[in-house]
């Protein structure tokens, strides 16, 4: 039976805990109890926290701990470390826990032909913190994927992505894709006929790949360079428009080389790319909240051919706009 160590500390989100306690807990279990069969656990749990104290979590509940992380070998005692959710202030929650950074770093010496070590959400700034993720490919929650970049230069980060597995290192995107790592590890540690068992006993789509349909632009501001948040103003109010490299350089002042390097500095994109952002997010809002035509929200975001849109739809979000309207509207 694999043992998976759980860690808690102050501020974590509680669901991210208990949610990927129940879903190991029950692998092997509920499915069987379903079919009248004899259950077959394939897993044992505990939550650590630094003292054995109880884990109190953004929510206000507690989590009554099973011993202290302090306390085990990381190699020998335990099969799989998972670090919850950051729910709190993130900066704070990383000051306060020097300690577990030092814990977490052994791990970079790990047989790397397993999964040892995962994360979810902004629980991978803990791992990222004691350098597991660099050199890796990373994801985190959309939402702090700037903040992230700058903080973790050296991580690879693919926010887009919902679970990412780079030699013994996993991590799972935003908020609930917790269920998407619980369900991809109980595949690894237990097979894949027990993880498409529990993905139906609690009806979990085990067929997500992306967080990107449920990104926003607003993360692409995070930045201080005046003349590139100006232009980005300028463009939010144009995107309809045909633009050109020139005519960008133009109002924003800069020639076109320095607006080139600087755009990609503080947004991570080019201009061009950036455009096509504007672009989808509001074809995005159009196919959420209005029941015009794909043709008609095509040429309302500034394309005439309907099918290479919808290639760069797609391509940005994982969904064609018709499965995105499906979903959301």
């Amino acid at each position: 039976m694999n043992t998976i160590s759980v860690i808690g500390f102050d501020g974590a989100l509680a669901s991210a805990i208990t949610g990927v306690i129940d879903l190991f807990r029950l692998a092997g279990v509920t499915w069987a109890r379903i079919q009248g069969d004899t259950p077959t656990p394939y897993f044992q749990t505990r939550l650590l926290t630094a003292e054995g104290e109880p884990c109190r979590c953004i929510n206000g509940l507690s989590l009554l701990a099973d011993g202290s992380w302090r306390d085990i070998d990381r190699h020998d005692e335990t099969d799989l470390v998972v670090i919850p959710t950051i729910g709190a202030a993130i900066e704070p929650v990383l000051t306060a826990n020097p300690a577990l950074v030092v814990w977490l770093s052994a791990f970079v010496d790990v047989d790397p032909g397993q999964v040892h070590i995962a994360s979810n959400c902004t629980g991978a700034f803990l791992l990222a913190e004691a350098g597991l993720l660099d050199g890796r490919q990373a994801t985190t929650h959309w939402g702090f994927s700037n903040q992230f970049r700058q903080r973790y230069p050296a991580v690879d980060l693919y926010p887009e992505k919902l679970v990412t597995v780079d030699g013994p290192v996993a991590c799972a995107g935003g908020g609930m894709a917790w269920w998407d790592l619980g369900i991809y590890l109980v595949e690894r540690f237990a097979g894949a006929q027990v993880a498409r068992e529990l993905a139906k006993a609690f009806v979990i789509d085990a067929g997500r790949t992306s967080q990107a349909p449920y990104s926003m632009l607003q993360t692409k501001r995070y930045h201080s360079d005046r003349a590139i948040l100006q232009l980005q103003d300028w463009l939010e109010q144009r995107f309809c428009e045909p633009v050109s490299l020139t005519r960008l350089a133009q109002q924003a002042g800069l020639t076109e080389r320095s607006l080139l390097r600087r755009f990609k500095q503080a947004t991570g994109d080019s201009p061009n790319t950036y455009l096509q952002l504007l672009r989808v997010e509001a074809a995005r809002r159009r196919l959420e909240s209005t029941s015009a035509s794909i043709e008609v929200i095509t040429r309302e975001v500034g394309y005439e051919d309907v099918s290479s849109f919808s290639r760069l739809f797609r391509k940005h979000t994982g969904l064609s706009p018709g499965g995105y309207r499906a979903r959301f509207r």
